[in-house]
């Protein structure tokens, strides 16, 4: 379905983004289900038998380590088939106009697919694997990650367990090494929380895009934001529960909307149509 360019609302937050001074958007799973990447959550989603959140958790890491990998690696080498979509660069576009103007845009992302880095995102936060023993942290982008994992992980295969040894190990001691990403059952770690929470304290316009809405601590902020009394703007493809506490609710694909809302106004004749819609409104 096309987007209603003409909606009274998409003007509404294109003028209170124009004037806005920092920006914070945070991105689900939806904007990279765009560019192909699965959600692995619902009915048609699983891998094998597994919803993301069966697997996505350290008792999933420490009973069944060799599985787990291979849910990973599968989806590791499928992002690297899977492009950026138009959503991600007009949130890039967005990004290099504000810091033209000296104004601040950050992404604060739940994805782990690199699809925002990619498509040229800079002020984001990034993900990488850590070790298990001494912490060594690093980014790999190794295809794959390691010869044990090789043609390992599709979604209609089982095959033997992988032994520890075998897995992705840490180049500097050698132990075992697991996503660095915040999984189901855990905190975030105090930097990044102290990160997040600067960003939402300063930000005066919040924009929420493609998430369920569910998974905590992320489904809270807009909750938090919307009780500073700055406008928060959701797209999605359906209604979730940070719908209720939006100031905007734009229904429909990320890669339709998104270069829409975040396009430059221009003052010119042709952004002068936007007047009679707002006027309309008001009878």
């Amino acid at each position: 379905m096309a987007t209603n360019t003409s909606d009274p609302k998409i003007a509404e937050f294109r003028e209170l983004l124009s004037k806005a001074r920092s920006v914070l958007v945070l991105t689900g799973a939806g904007i990279s289900a765009e560019s192909g990447v699965p959600t692995f959550r619902g009915e048609g989603g699983l891998w094998r038998q597994f919803n993301a959140t069966d697997l996505a958790t350290p008792s999933a890491f420490a009973r069944s380590t060799s599985l787990v990998w291979e849910f990973y690696h599968y989806r590791r080498e499928l992002v690297r088939t899977k492009e950026p979509n138009k959503g991600h660069l007009a949130l890039v576009e967005a990004e290099e106009r504000f810091e033209k103007e000296g104004k601040h845009f950050f992404i604060l992302t739940q994805n782990i697919d690199g699809l925002h880095r990619r498509a040229g995102s800079r002020n984001l936060l990034e993900i990488h694997v850590r070790c298990t023993s001494c912490g060594f942290i690093e980014e790999n982008n190794d295809s794959p990650i390691c010869e044990a994992l090789r043609n390992r992980g599709l979604p209609n295969e089982t095959a033997a367990e992988i032994p520890l040894k075998d897995l992705p190990s840490c180049r500097q001691c050698g132990s075992l090494v697991r996503p660095h990403v915040v999984w189901f059952e855990e905190c975030l770690w105090p930097d990044v929380l102290k990160k997040i929470n600067e960003e939402i304290a300063q930000c005066d316009l919040f924009l929420v895009v493609g998430t369920s809405g569910i998974v905590y601590p992320a489904a809270g902020y807009a909750s938090v934001v919307a009780a500073r009394k700055v406008p928060v703007a959701e797209v999605n493809i359906e209604k979730t529960p940070a719908t209720s506490t939006s100031t905007f609710y734009f229904e429909g694909p990320s890669g339709e909307l998104l270069p829409v809302l975040l396009a430059p106004i221009k003052n010119d004749a042709p952004s002068n149509k936007t007047l009679p819609l707002k006027t309309k409104t008001r009878k």
